[in-house]
């Protein structure tokens, strides 16, 4: 119970109880709207009969094979958003559209088993290809379209469909004149033929299968989280005392126009995970430690950030932890020996 020791006593309260038992609903949460959101934009792209049912599970998902939408149990409840926010990044009301398209682009290959075609085989490759959780992403591709973090569409063929949907299913993407001359555009035009095709076919595949829902989650949430947490990356793996002092170089006698570096660096947590992570491919968990690492040395160091240049601090770190996470992708570790 250690790692909760920061969440309020009204979530510390819900901590011991299963998580089957804290009654969550879609009905009446914040996500009911998200989900009348995408449906109202299936609807104005011409969709008329595909409508994905979504459920409450452990994580976003799309069963291999079933149109159906999983959508994270902790969204349906305040208290669990804020403990997910404490423990790791909770999803704003942008990025949750963007899992809903996303998820709603693997429902609708299920739906019309578009992925059964030679022609879905020939844009986006064999759907069975085997599915690899690390892979390692050509970054600026032009043949696969930006749009979860982690140039995700190079990842799998299913993957590959599910962003493109996304793309054309997003409200003013523009996507003709941003991907015109790309790669990408065929498979874009695909998924815009293949909409109008099925716009009034009732699906193949009406219901589908759902893996664990919420209501069958016995797990308490201090042991969901417990099993969910990861060991940070130390900050002893990484010489970065003399970069950082390099960076955050204010003088330690000055006692005007100071602040702690590291209270800078964690206002910017998030935003710096999330375009790390975007633009360099590596995954989420492992650039997430090494931001983690960067705050903990800076604040083992005691270094100070001038306020006059905190933009100028910010956009160094930035592009130092770039260099790190790159060296990462293309050598499998953040520095050579």
């Amino acid at each position: 119970m250690q790692a909760f020791e920061k969440a309020p006593p009204d979530v510390q309260e819900i901590l011991s109880k299963p998580i089957k038992e804290l009654g969550l609903k879609l009905e009446g949460s914040p996500l009911e709207r998200s989900i009348q959101r995408l449906y109202r934009e299936l609807d104005r792209k011409g969709i008329h009969r595909f409508r994905p049912l979504c459920y409450l599970t452990d994580e976003w998902g799309c069963p291999s094979g079933e149109p159906v939408i999983g959508i994270p149990f902790y969204l349906a409840n305040p208290k669990l958003a804020r403990l997910e926010k404490e423990m790791n990044d909770l999803e704003d009301e942008r990025e949750i559209m963007m899992y809903l398209r996303h998820e709603a682009g693997h429902a609708f290959n299920y739906a019309y088993r578009l992925y059964e075609t030679s022609e879905w085989r020939d844009l986006f490759g064999p759907f069975r290809r085997p599915y690899r959780e690390s892979y390692r992403p050509v970054p600026f591709s032009k043949r696969f379209v930006r749009h979860i973090d982690g140039w995700y569409a190079q990842k799998h063929p299913d993957e590959d469909f599910a962003e493109t949907f996304a793309v054309w299913l997003t409200p003013r993407s523009n996507w003709r004149k941003k991907y015109r001359g790309w790669g990408a555009l065929a498979k874009l035009k695909y998924v815009d033929r293949m909409a109008r095709r099925f716009r009034d076919a009732d699906p193949l595949r009406s219901k589908g299968r759902t893996d664990i829902t919420v209501e069958e989650m016995e797990t308490t949430v201090a042991d969901f989280y417990d099993k969910a947490l990861t060991e940070p990356l130390s900050a002893e793996e990484l010489p970065l005392e003399a970069d950082l002092n390099d960076i955050f170089n204010a003088s330690r006698r000055r006692k005007k126009g100071v602040r702690p570096a590291v209270d800078l660096l964690r206002e910017n947590h998030k935003a710096m995970v999330d375009k790390l992570t975007y633009w360099t491919g590596v995954q989420r968990p492992l650039v997430k430690g090494l931001v983690q690492a960067i705050e903990s040395k800076v604040g083992e160091l005691g270094l100070r950030a001038d306020v006059k240049c905190e933009k100028e601090h910010l956009t160094e770190v930035t592009v130092y932890a770039t260099a790190l996470a790159m060296n990462y992708l293309t050598r499998g570790k953040f520095v050579q020996p």
